[in-house]
């Protein structure tokens, strides 16, 4: 019995090769922002074997969106850390026995469908030569833009609708969840936030909206006709070339 179970193993290993531990980190950073985590349901990255398309790990980013003054605050030199053990990151650890050439795909923010981003890039792993520290970091351009009023589908009666117009607000955050203000780290006043309306699928005009309180962009838009109105908000900043949309469908009735 003893003999066949050892048999049995060395074939096993005949057949696999001494597979050894190899460790991955993979990061998603917000551009112009922080590390992708917790706060906002995290990235989900995908290891993929580039030759067969074999998941070989897979999971979500989890951890805090990192030092502020270290990542938004200071020059950084070649070789410098951004992270450290509390950084939002996947560990995904691995048994190969021979060079393996993966592709890194990174799905982020995870849980808001209108402003996820893929990212991805490829690179081998060798076995026993963990890429660990920051590891491999991907890009995650954007917004996320949440029109909170007035809300998809909803039935306005066009006599509700005050003089000022129809309130128009939406909830904007960085792709880390960092927040955005008047005269922030993340400054509302280096952005153009607009709502551009149209009427039974004619463009009918746009208004800008303000930054009155953090991430909370607000503005009227005077309506005369009943109709199946559309609005889009858009978020761009020229300086880094960040954009943005949500886009909501509304009724209003006589």
């Amino acid at each position: 019995m003893k003999k066949s179970i050892l048999s049995l193993t060395l074939l096993l290993i005949c057949l696999h090769g001494f597979a050894t531990e190899t460790k991955l980190m993979v990061r998603a950073k917000a551009k112009d922002a922080k590390f992708v985590g917790s706060s906002i349901g995290g990235a989900h990255v995908i290891v993929r074997n580039s030759l067969n398309g074999e998941i070989m790990a897979e999971g979500n980013t989890t951890g805090a969106t990192g030092n502020t003054d270290l990542i938004m605050k200071s020059a950084h030199e070649r070789y410098t850390e951004l992270s450290d053990d509390k950084t939002a990151g996947f560990l995904a650890i691995l048994d190969i026995n021979e060079p393996v050439f993966v592709q890194v795909v990174v799905l982020s923010p995870i849980h808001k469908k209108n402003a996820r981003v893929q990212a991805s890039t490829e690179l081998w792993l060798i076995p026993g030569k963990h890429i660990l520290g920051d590891g491999i970091v991907l890009e995650i351009p954007g917004f996320v833009v949440d029109i909170l009023k007035p809300s998809t589908h909803q039935y306005i009666n066009l006599e509700s609708i005050p003089d000022s117009g129809l309130p128009i607000e939406a909830h904007i955050v960085m792709m880390c969840g960092c927040p955005i203000e008047v005269d922030g780290i993340w400054d509302s006043k280096l952005m153009e936030v607009k709502a551009m309306v149209k009427k039974d699928g004619e463009s009918v005009g746009e208004v800008e909206l303000d930054n009155p309180a953090q991430n909370s962009f607000q503005g009227h838009f005077g309506i005369k006709e009943a109709g199946y109105y559309q609005i889009t908000v858009y978020a761009y900043n020229p300086k880094t070339g960040n954009t943005g949309v949500d886009i909501v469908n509304y009724v209003v009735r006589d």
